[in-house]
């Protein structure tokens, strides 16, 4: 049974991409840092759908805790094949109001976690027959927003990360891309108003904001046999927004 760990997986597009890959036959573990009984949760719906899926604590932050993570995951599941970096935070404010302590939160969170992960399970995957590592940007890390500085920052540093780790790691078979999602209805973007919401949706050609599950769909294709020669990829999941 090919094995998955998901970073930020208690909701949101971690819990839909768990989902995901329960379905496909995948054993999921959960990655979460304080939402224990969301990840729970997100175990048992996998679990009632016939699914395999393991909670495990770790703060992606503090690498010994992540090394502890990797460790469990190959304890329970023989070793890794697919790593999906989709842990982060945001911050909507004015540059000004980005103090160093929200700048280095998000820098330490949103690209040094997704580092942290990937230096720790690059052994597992290295000995998977197909490794895969799908991270999670955004459209904001290409093109940039007002107001999230820090967030744009830290994920144009994902692209660059993806995209310079996939020259690296393609004579080793593994492949890395990262999906770029638009407007998506989760929890994250709950502070946007109706008005706002609105004006974003009237902006993206295909008339909606998007879903978990919408992105979900991406990365599991980027981890399939389908994606096997994509690489070094970024992938808009974005409606046509950008």
């Amino acid at each position: 049974m090919k094995t998955v760990l998901i970073t930020g997986a208690s909701r949101g597009i971690g819990a839909a991409c768990a989902d995901a890959f329960g379905k496909a036959g995948y054993h999921v573990f959960v990655n979460y840092n304080k939402s224990e009984d969301r990840a729970e949760r997100v175990c048992e719906k996998i679990k009632a759908e016939g699914g395999v899926c393991t909670a495990i604590q770790a703060d992606i932050t503090d690498r010994e805790s992540v090394r502890r993570m990797v460790s469990l995951c190959r304890y329970h599941g023989g070793g890794l094949d697919v790593l999906v970096n989709n842990a982060g935070i945001d911050f909507y404010g004015t540059f000004e109001q980005t103090g160093p302590q929200i700048w280095d939160s998000m820098i330490n969170t949103d690209l040094t976690g997704a580092y942290n992960v990937i230096y720790a399970a690059l052994p597992e995957l290295k000995n998977s027959a197909a490794g895969r590592i799908i991270n999670v940007s955004s459209v904001w890390g290409i093109h940039g927003a007002s107001c999230e500085v820090a967030y744009s920052a830290a994920k144009a540093g994902i692209i660059g990360l993806t995209k310079a780790l996939a020259k690296e790691l393609g004579p080793s078979g593994i492949t890395v891309n990262c999906v770029a999602p638009g407007y998506i209805d989760t929890e994250m973007n709950a502070r946007f108003d109706i008005k706002t919401v609105a004006d974003i949706t009237d902006r993206t050609p295909l008339s909606r904001t998007g879903t978990a599950s919408d992105v979900a769909g991406a990365v599991l294709w980027l981890a399939s046999a389908e994606a096997s020669f994509v690489t070094g990829t970024v992938l808009g999941v974005d409606g046509g927004f950008m």
